[in-house]
């Protein structure tokens, strides 16, 4: 049995303390402003996949609200002293409820790429800039496919320790720590999964769509990709909508979008040579 822990990725950012005077409502922590992006969406995430393992202790730890406050508590301990800018924390869970972390700095983002109010349509160079929700385009990350197809399996699914398909992928696309790049993971059904260290959003019939993933882990349902924060956000908020997205559908030079519980929403390009 492969031994490993539940993990997620967490934004601290105190700009985002800022965020409902400047019109983001309804984003933080229970509901109420945090300097941890998304963090109520994390815990659920982690809870899931403590659920799907039947890690009780895990389970007991992080649910309800004392769980989601011993998570909160956790984090405002291990960010003091660390600055006024934001960091990178690497959130793992153990099958007895312990946490542990590493940290470290991460670069600034507009709040409208944490928060957008909607995805620019495709091919549209000059949104309303009176509209403070809408996510820059800048900087744009080059989108590859894997030249491989992964299977799907409760680690693609669930978001753990155990990461050797998603680091094969990125080593297959020479695609370093830092590198505005990413890359696609394809099913073996011929369809796309998810990126490496995102989720991915394509131009379909006029709106956006990421491929199908059911809340709960099953083999025979969806493209086989992770749960993430952000997705549910965005799926939440109609940004997107699910559909299967074939590898082969995609065009060399398209617009995406991809998103992760670190960065926001970024804008891409498909690249296929």
């Amino acid at each position: 049995m492969v031994d490993f822990h539940i993990f997620t990725s967490i934004r601290y950012d105190p700009s985002l303390l800022k965020a409902p005077e400047s019109g983001y409502t309804n984003v933080g922590w229970n509901q109420n402003p945090s300097p941890f992006y998304m963090l109520d969406l994390h815990r659920d995430r982690m809870l899931r996949a403590a659920v799907h393992w039947q890690w009780s202790d895990a389970i007991t730890r992080i649910s309800g609200y004392e769980g989601l406050k011993y998570i909160h508590e956790f984090l405002e301990d291990i960010t003091i002293g660390v600055g006024g800018g934001p960091h990178r924390i690497m959130l793992s869970l153990a099958r007895d409820g312990s946490l542990d972390y590493q940290i470290s700095p991460l670069p600034e983002t507009p709040l409208a790429n944490l928060f957008p109010g909607h995805l620019p349509i495709q091919g549209n160079k000059n949104p309303d800039q009176q509209d403070n929700k809408v996510p820059t385009q800048e900087p744009v990350y080059d989108i590859f496919l894997d030249s491989q197809r992964t299977a799907k399996s409760e680690f693609t699914h669930y978001k753990t320790t155990f990461r050797d398909m998603y680091n094969e992928a990125r080593k297959r696309t020479q695609i370093n720590l830092g590198d505005k790049k990413e890359v696609l993971l394809i099913n073996n059904d011929g369809h796309i999964m998810e990126g490496s260290i995102s989720t991915s959003y394509f131009w379909r019939d006029g709106r956006w769509v990421t491929p199908p993933i059911p809340t709960q882990y099953r083999a025979s349902e969806g493209s086989g990709g992770n749960d993430g924060t952000t997705r549910r956000w965005a799926l939440e908020r109609n940004l997107a909508v699910e559909e299967v997205v074939p590898a082969d559908s995609l065009v060399d030079g398209e617009e995406c979008w991809i998103s992760n519980g670190l960065r926001g929403f970024v804008f891409g390009r498909v690249k296929l040579y």
